[in-house]
């Protein structure tokens, strides 16, 4: 049977001990529709509650919820226990919670996520040592992996502060030490051996954060709050970079002592909303061959100048080195999944020459297309 999460905006006057009420109405019924209800998260800073529930349809779970006590969902979404679990920690209620004759859980679904991406290929000896330190400095700091690939993890914290103490801990990590890039070639069909060692080079990471509750819509779970990280990622190189929101809410925790200066960098609102309308418009964009400036100054309403100025200032870099490094990660990603052979993913990604993006690939991540595949 299907898992769903449902999504209840609520009025500010609400307090754990009624959410709590409403949810074991929930219980007294919920055989009679097939539910089943295994926990909630209540809010009462963002008045939200989210509620995970076992149904067979969204329809009879509303209809519980009506039966129960008239406090429908606002929004229903069907979810992966695991997923879930990875987010926010847990699929069934609280150990302090459990047996008691209310239930009262005061616990709520916002959640910090961390995107980090590891920037250039390294030897495999490399990345497990960087795989290794890295989960363990995640766990310093509370936070759970919620998805790693070879260069790029997501994490989910609960705090501001653990997220931003982690990702300086990390940046420190990273800082310090050299890493060896290496290139592979095919020796034979099923054998193959580092050659052709390059010299030292600091590993570059990029680090976004941003926070957001599981769903605003009815759409996948934290999915807005994972592409405001990830965009944040692709916005400055060398920082860790992080929203305007989170600022406010470092603050708010810490009591206005200031956030830390050293490696962080805070975008402004009219530079978050600059950014959102750039990779609006790239996100559906970049692969078209023959994307030039001016269909970004045309779409986002800027001149040629304001367009430059705008980018030079948010990224540091020039709208088609930007352009052409998204487009690299999106085929990193492609070829790391395995969709399209070499010319496919070239073309996919706006590269009009499989020739040129295999040399603007191998020149941002030290290692052929073809090596990297095999």
């Amino acid at each position: 049977m299907p898992i769903f999460m449902d999504r209840h905006d609520l009025p500010e006057s609400v307090t754990a001990e009624e959410v709590a009420r409403l949810h074991q109405e929930d219980l007294k019924i919920e055989h009679k529709f097939g539910c089943k209800g295994m926990t909630y998260w209540f809010d009462e800073v963002r008045n939200t509650a989210f509620c995970l529930i076992q149904a067979p349809n969204k329809q009879a779970l509303q209809d519980m919820h009506n039966e129960a006590h008239g406090a429908v969902a606002n929004r229903i979404i069907e979810v992966e226990p695991s997923i879930v679990e990875s987010f926010l920690g847990r699929i069934e209620d609280p150990a302090k919670a459990r047996n008691t004759d209310l239930n009262i859980i005061n616990d709520p679904a916002f959640r910090i996520l961390m995107v980090i991406r590891i920037n250039k290929c390294v030897s495999a000896q490399n990345l497990a040592a960087c795989d290794e330190a890295m989960t363990q400095i995640i766990k310093e700091f509370d936070g759970t992996e919620v998805q790693s690939e070879r260069y790029r993890v997501l994490i989910s914290f609960r705090s501001v502060s653990a997220a931003l103490n982690c990702a300086q801990k990390l940046k420190d990590y990273f800082r310090d030490r050299d890493f060896e890039l290496t290139q592979i070639r095919e020796l034979s069909k099923d054998k193959m051996q580092p050659t052709d060692i390059r010299p030292k080079d600091d590993l570059v990471i990029k680090i976004g954060l941003s926070s957001g509750l599981p769903f605003e819509h009815e759409e996948g779970l934290f999915k807005q709050t994972i592409e405001q990280a990830e965009r944040l990622c692709h916005a400055v190189q060398g920082k860790i970079i992080i929203s305007s929101d989170l600022r406010d809410l470092y603050d708010s925790e810490n009591q206005n002592t200031g956030l830390p200066q050293r490696d962080i960098r805070t975008l402004n609102p009219e530079e978050e909303r600059f950014l959102n309308a750039l990779m609006d418009f790239l996100d559906i964009s970049y692969t078209r061959a023959d994307l030039k400036v001016e269909h970004f100054s045309s779409n986002l309403g800027l001149s040629k100048a304001q367009l430059y100025r705008k980018v030079k200032g948010l990224t540091g870099k020039s709208l088609n080195t930007f352009v052409k490094e998204y487009r690299l990660e999106k085929a990193l990603h492609l070829l790391l999944k395995k969709r399209g052979n070499i010319s496919e993913v070239a073309f996919d990604t706006g590269f009009n020459s499989p020739a040129y993006f295999s040399k603007c690939f191998s020149g941002a991540y030290h290692i052929l297309p073809s090596e990297l595949v095999r």
